[in-house]
């Protein structure tokens, strides 16, 4: 039976700073971080999303956290064919006729190679203190699949590795009809975790709660289900809550996942207030004792 690891796909977010949940002394970044490293072994880091990390943040993040605490970490929009402002680049790497969002086709070759670079030479400190998990790469809507798409996988684990990285779909015909058991096959055969998800149905970026490993770490990642899925604003597409019965539905899922794994990540995406904070707590006191890595620092 492998560990399982909870945390949140947030600790800084504005809504999470005025809930509460942090202890009135915890009133800079790296006491928050130090509070949080207390609470869960696990953290994600979505802000690597909108723009590429500092070198220097990730020295701090190694440094305020305890020897066995673990960043997963967001890949950069553009990694993931998603449109990136011009201004998330850094400015040397921005194209001085540039278009206000870019895709990897808008820049010249050698440009998107140091991005990639930098992206991954970013995290060298991360790597250095045994505190990087995974980098998530979530493919855009548009991502169907199709060889070319699988190919495009087998690359971006090309770039990664020795990294490892974990791949999180959002659109539906990776798993309609036969592609369900192609697609599982397909990153079984390539060591590629599969990322869970539990989201909102029937949208257009919507994909299954489709359980499986298909590699010795698995990672489930829950969005909530919010009616207002479609909303531009962040807090109300996942300003989800959710409920001691839908957790409870989901323990023995991801004891399924721990047994044929030898670590599962589970990361509460539902980041407005102190939302991902408490069910992140409340899924930790539905699982045995023994399967959570529930304390990181020395034994």
């Amino acid at each position: 039976m492998g560990d399982v690891k909870i945390g949140t796909a947030s600790w800084t977010d504005k809504t999470l700073l005025e809930s509460g949940w942090y202890p009135a002394e915890a009133d800079d970044p790296a006491k928050r971080l130090g509070y949080y490293a207390s609470q869960f072994p696990l953290v994600e880091v979505d802000a690597t999303y909108y723009s590429p990390p500092a070198e220097a943040t990730a020295r701090l993040w190694a440094e305020r956290t305890p020897p066995g605490f673990t960043f997963n970490i967001k890949a950069f929009s553009l990694l993931t064919g998603h449109p990136t402002k011009l201004t998330a680049l850094p400015k040397d790497l921005r194209p001085p006729d540039g278009k206000a969002r870019l895709y990897p086709k808008d820049l010249p070759a050698q440009v998107y190679e140091d991005v990639w670079s930098r992206f991954l030479s970013a995290l060298d400190p991360l790597v250095d203190a045994g505190k990087l998990g995974v980098l998530l790469f979530q493919f855009p809507p548009w991502f169907t699949i199709r060889r070319s798409n699988k190919q495009t996988l087998l690359e971006v684990a090309a770039r990664c590795r020795p990294l490892r990285v974990a791949i999180e779909f959002r659109h539906g015909s990776w798993f309609d009809g036969d592609n369900r058991a192609e697609t599982l096959d397909f990153l079984r055969e390539h060591d590629l975790p599969y990322v869970v998800v539990d989201m909102p149905q029937g949208h257009r970026e919507s994909v299954p709660p489709v359980v499986e490993a298909t590699s010795d770490l698995a990672v489930v990642r829950f969005h909530g289900h919010s009616e207002q899925w479609t909303s531009k604003d962040l807090h109300e597409k996942f300003g989800y809550l959710y409920s001691k019965h839908e957790l409870e539905s989901w323990a023995p899922k991801i004891e399924s996942l721990a047994a044929a794994t030898s670590t599962t990540h589970v990361l509460m995406n539902n980041c407005y207030g102190d939302n991902a904070q408490r069910n992140a707590a409340d899924l930790m006191g539905l699982l045995p004792a023994d399967e959570l890595k529930a304390k990181v620092g020395p034994d």
